[in-house]
Parts: structure tokens; sequence; C-alpha cells
């Protein structure tokens, strides 16, 4: 079964994945949030740590694919959605595919490391996507942070 959402709490929840990647942006971290949904209910929140932790796996998703695994007790996430404000690589993208995410909404599209691009089957066959919620909030983050490091 596929969670669903309206197009209003996408936005809703999406704002708060934002807030977790301004998180991560005040930490000197790239600035990607991350939020699971499970019934209706945040059961986590996440944001990039690779550089607090000194870790390449250190992404939003994949600590918050491990608190919400976590929280409900289980690998599967197949009830839950992410939200997440740049789309997923390839490693993240596998994880949620192992993890069968019933939903994944992402924000802005990567188009250098983006799961699209170098692997579009990566995600459980079942999972849905939407893409494009907030996006352009996601990705002036995602430049304001770049442009900061020139």
């Amino acid at each position: 079964m596929t969670p669903q959402t309206s197009s209003t709490d996408d936005v809703r929840y999406m704002k708060m994945a934002l807030d977790e990647a301004s998180l991560a942006f005040e930490q000197g971290e790239v600035p990607v949030g991350a939020v699971v949904v499970c019934r209706g209910r945040v059961i986590a929140r996440a944001h990039n740590l690779t550089e607090t932790l000194t870790d390449v796996t250190a992404h939003a998703e994949m600590q918050a694919i491990t608190a919400a695994a976590n929280y409900l007790g289980g690998k599967y996430l197949s009830e839950c959605t992410l939200y997440v404000t740049v789309e997923p690589c390839i490693m993240c993208a596998g994880a949620l595919g192992w993890a069968q995410l019933g939903r994944l909404v992402y924000g802005a599209p990567d188009d250098k490391r983006g799961y699209q691009r170098f692997a579009p089957q990566a995600l459980h066959p079942r999972t849905s996507v939407t893409t494009g919620v907030m996006e352009g909030e996601c990705a002036d983050l995602m430049k304001r942070f770049f442009a900061s490091r020139r």
C-alpha cells in the first residue's frame, strides 16, 4: 500500500525538510534535509552530517532511514513517505529501495549526481515519486551554500 498525501501536506512536510537543510547549512554541511512521515506523523528528521561525522555515507536520507527504522522497530518503510530537499544520489536511492519506501517526495533535481541520471530503477518498484515540491526554495538554498564556498 502506497501512502498518499495532499499537495498541501507535501508543502508542509517539505518546509520541515528545508528547516533541516538550513541546520545543515549553518553547520557547514551541504544543505540537504529530510523528513519521514508515517500514517500522518513525522517519525524522523535529519540533515547531512558528512562533515560532522567524517562519513561520506552520512547523507540526510541515510540518517532519516535509520531513525525511521529505529522508530518503527523494523527495516521496511513501505507505509512511509520521505521528503527530501534534493533528489537522492544513487547510494541513497539504493537504500530507499532496500527499505521499500512507499513514497519519495523531493524538491530540486540533482542533474550531476541524482539517481535518475545513473540508476533510475534503484527505488523499489512500488515506490511512488513526486518531484518539484518547493523546487525553487530547495534549489536556492543549495545555490547560496555553494556560492558562499567560492
